[in-house]
């Protein structure tokens, strides 16, 4: 009996030692990624992704961006929930592609003109802040590098359509940088 037990010790230990050394540092904690993005850093406002990776080829994950500068950016806000699919080698990285959505607002500046017939002049008014809020949905794509020890370098672009606010001049909708974050 005793020699049955160690021998299915002695199996056990060999299949678990004979496992695929790619994914031999990716843990089953190790599902879930923070990043900062650092190209809005520098142009004056603060993105953090939020990553939960569902397995080695697909996550889901969130975007939230305050715009403290606005002479560089135009958005103030936005917050942008996304799905990836990866095509890497490694586990959920390298060349992926991305669907999101974006509720996000922007300062539109208006400027109003009018003609006056009696004095056949033109008077502009001053301009006006107006805060304009609206939900686009939009596409992406971009390169994650990702080291032994769960620091990743990350480059993405998206481009997306505004769906309710379409006499304005902010219908189409970007997003991207270069994030730089850990996977634990």
């Amino acid at each position: 009996m005793k020699n049955y037990i160690l021998c299915c010790l002695c199996l056990m230990s060999i299949s678990i030692y004979s496992q695929d050394t790619d994914e031999a540092y990716i843990t089953s904690e190790e599902h879930q990624e923070l990043k900062i993005n650092g190209l809005f850093l520098i142009l004056g406002a603060i993105e953090l992704d939020y990553q939960y990776l569902l397995n080695e080829e697909s996550a889901i994950g969130i975007d939230v961006l305050y715009a403290y500068d606005d002479e560089n950016i135009d958005v103030n806000y936005y917050i942008a929930p996304y799905y990836r699919q990866y095509f890497g080698k490694k586990y959920a990285s390298g060349f992926f592609v991305e669907a999101f959505g974006m509720l996000n607002s922007v300062d539109d500046y208006t400027y109003g003109s009018y003609y006056d017939e009696p004095t056949d002049s033109y008077y502009s008014s001053s301009g006006y802040e107006e805060n304009i809020v609206d939900f686009a949905l939009g596409i992406g794509t971009g390169v994650k590098l990702l080291t032994k020890r769960g620091f990743i370098v990350e480059i993405d672009l998206g481009i997306g359509r505004n769906l309710f606010k379409n006499d304005r001049d902010f219908t189409i909708i970007g997003k991207g940088g270069i994030n730089l974050g850990y996977r634990f």
